[in-house]
Formats: structure tokens, C-alpha cells, sequence
């Protein structure tokens, strides 16, 4: 197994980018996304990979985070998605935001990747869903990781969500203005007031 690639960039191609490793250029499938964050070429780059071994080929799948590459490893356990639509699902939806889409139902969302239906994307929202902790997804915005939040934090950013939701708010637009407005110690109230401004 190769856990990762660290070479010189040398070239880009379609879906993939070719990075030079002791004089071997290896062509690493990647989600459009990242492909557009890696460096100019010529720089020194490291790609957390997966391999995926068929009887005719051999194909290696990189990605900028470890945390992506497990997420990627998730939605290619999902029976009926591949290494190819789970790069086109997360070339469609970065991490951060698949996860938001799973731990919101948001079918939609999925189907937008290319390739996928709503068949799929339920079964990929039903399998990944216990999979994925909306307390820490809530939790994960910018703070120290020596903070821990508490249940009451949780609680609050939780409650905010569904009371947008009731108002017509898709699940995963509300989680996310929710996430970018909370400050410790607000309450319901506050958030629902700073993630309207946000929404409307």
C-alpha cells in the first residue's frame, strides 16, 4: 500500500496531476478542487493516496489531507461507488461540505456530482450518516483543538439548525451559516439572528 507521494510537481493532466519521485513520474487522480490548490510546478508537493488494484490496471488516488483521503475511503465503501465517482463526488463536494451534506440528508446536494443518482446518494447519506458526528462537525470551526466543547455548545448550535430548517432552510445552507456565525456563550436567538443575515 502507498500512504503517500512526495515529489516535484511536473505536470498536470486531465484528473490528474505527475509528480516526479526519484526520477519516476507518477500520475496520481485527484478532486478538481485540490488539483487547484496544489502549488506552481516545479514545487515540492506531498499527496496522502489510495491505490485501487484492478486485474488491468492500477490507479493511485491523492488528496492534500489525510482527512480527505479517510472521507474519500468512506464514500468508496458505499456499495455501488467506485474510485472514479468518489473522486467525482468530491471533486463536486469538498470534504467539509459532503459532510455536510450527509449529516443534513441532503440528497440533492449528492446528486450534483456526476454519475450519481438519488438511489445512490441516499444509500451514501443512510451508510455514512453514523459514520460522521454532527456534534463534531458543529464543533470543528475555528478554535484551539485544546478546547473542548460542551454538550451545551453542541446543544445550541443543534437546536439553531432545525429552527432553520423550519423556515424553509435547506440542511446543509443552514448547518453551514450556523458553523460561521457561533461564538461561545450566544444563545439560539443570536445565532438564529446572525445566520438569517447570513442567508437572506
Amino acid at each position: 500500500m502507498i500512504s503517500y507521494i512526495r515529489g516535484e510537481l511536473v505536470a498536470f493532466e486531465k484528473e490528474k496531476a505527475i509528480i516526479d519521485v526519484g526520477g519516476v513520474g507518477y500520475g496520481i487522480f485527484m478532486p478538481e478542487q485540490s488539483m487547484g490548490q496544489l502549488p506552481p510546478i516545479g514545487n515540492e508537493v506531498k499527496l496522502h493516496t489510495y491505490l485501487n488494484v484492478r486485474e488491468d490496471a492500477m490507479h493511485l488516488f491523492g488528496f492534500l489531507t489525510r482527512e480527505d483521503l479517510e472521507i474519500f475511503k468512506l464514500v468508496i465503501g458505499v456499495s455501488g461507488i467506485g474510485p472514479k465517482g468518489g473522486l467525482n463526488i468530491l471533486s463536486t463536494l469538498p470534504a467539509e461540505s459532503l459532510r455536510f451534506a450527509v449529516l443534513a440528508g441532503d440528497v440533492k446536494a449528492i446528486c450534483s456530482a456526476p454519475g450519481i443518482g438519488k438511489k445512490t446518494a441516499e444509500k451514501l447519506i443512510l451508510e455514512l450518516k453514523d459514520k460522521l458526528d454532527i456534534e463534531d462537525l458543529l464543533s470543528s470551526s475555528e478554535q484551539p483543538s485544546s478546547v473542548v466543547p460542551s454538550n451545551t455548545t453542541n446543544e445550541t448550535q443543534t437546536e439553531a439548525v432545525q429552527a432553520l430548517t423550519a423556515l424553509g432552510y435547506g440542511s446543509t445552507e443552514s448547518l453551514k451559516a450556523v458553523r460561521q456565525v457561533y461564538s461561545d456563550g450566544a444563545s439560539v436567538e443570536d445565532i438564529l439572528r446572525e445566520a438569517l443575515k447570513k442567508l437572506l
